[in-house]
């Protein structure tokens, strides 16, 4: 799933090809993934395209007065197309979600990949009426997300677990599954530890955080959305790597499965080397 860094990335590279450009059309071949209907798509022709900004994960594409927003879901992405585009197989069949078309015939393709259709748009006079970007937590990168502004949230959050809290987006913008297990064990910490902690682990989550999240970015500065997931892949120290190594004890990395989703993690560096119980309703270790 495209989180805070790959969606930053998106908004420079595509914002460096569309800013200033005419919209011709916005083609929805999957229109399970439109969730507006005032104004249409159509509304969009003819349009030139604004700064693209960033909401948590959501890429926000202004189009004259309007605006179409985009969450990208679990497998969704974006590819650059510099010139006509080829035929769609039809509606609902492959992984083509949408198409926008500027005047010359370039333009962006949005995908999803796999049967799982989550991927979202939506065309709106104001960012704010797409709910997802309404309930929005403060974006962590923010100059007022001071780590004093941190510590209120985590203990807001009493003993909720800390994996939990980092990834829910009205909680904190921006951050999914892949960066909250780099984060945590980046601090060496529990993914099941409760929210409210010390001062010193305020300190040193919040510090793992920015460094985390500040790295991504600038890593992924300049590259072309096509490299943005080898990227942000080749970056990662444990999440998708378990039965690997830790690059920092030599451990093996470990998971935890859940319904819809995994977290990887080090025992030794966040877990005083016990490994955690490989079930839901395990009991969790602090």
């Amino acid at each position: 799933m495209p989180e805070l860094p790959e969606i930053h990335a998106l908004v420079s590279d595509l914002g460096a090809r569309l800013t200033g450009r005419t919209v011709d059309r916005v083609d929805v071949i999957s229109f399970a993934a439109l969730k507006t209907f005032d104004p249409p798509m159509s509304a969009l022709a003819g349009r030139v395209i604004g700064p693209l900004s960033r909401h948590g994960k959501f890429l926000d594409i202004a189009i004259g007065d309007l605006h179409l927003v985009l969450h990208l879901a679990r497998a969704g992405w974006i590819r650059w197309r510099d010139g006509p585009s080829q035929p769609s197989k039809g509606l609902g069949k492959g992984p083509l979600a949408a198409r926008l078309v500027l005047d010359d015939g370039s333009g962006i393709d949005i995908t999803e990949a796999g049967t799982k259709k989550s991927l979202a748009l939506w065309v709106v006079r104001d960012p704010l009426e797409v709910p997802g970007i309404a309930r929005l937590g403060p974006d962590p990168l923010a100059p007022a997300f001071t780590e004093e502004v941190f510590a209120g949230i985590l203990a807001s959050a009493g003993r909720s677990q800390i994996k939990g809290v980092l990834r829910n987006q009205s909680i904190i913008a921006g951050i999914g599954n892949a960066y909250s297990d780099e984060i945590l064990h980046l601090a060496r910490m529990s993914p099941f530890k409760p929210a409210a902690m010390a001062p010193h682990e305020v300190a040193r989550l919040y510090a793992a955080l920015q460094e985390e999240l500040r790295g991504a970015i600038a890593r992924a500065d300049g590259l072309a959305a096509s490299e943005l997931k080898r990227e942000k892949r080749s970056g990662m120290r444990v999440h998708g790597r378990a039965g690997e190594a830790c690059p920092v004890c030599g451990d093996t990395i470990r998971q935890v499965i859940f319904a819809d989703s995994t977290l990887q993690y080090c025992p030794t560096c966040q877990t005083g080397g016990r490994p955690l119980a490989d079930r839901v309703l395990s009991r969790l270790l602090k």
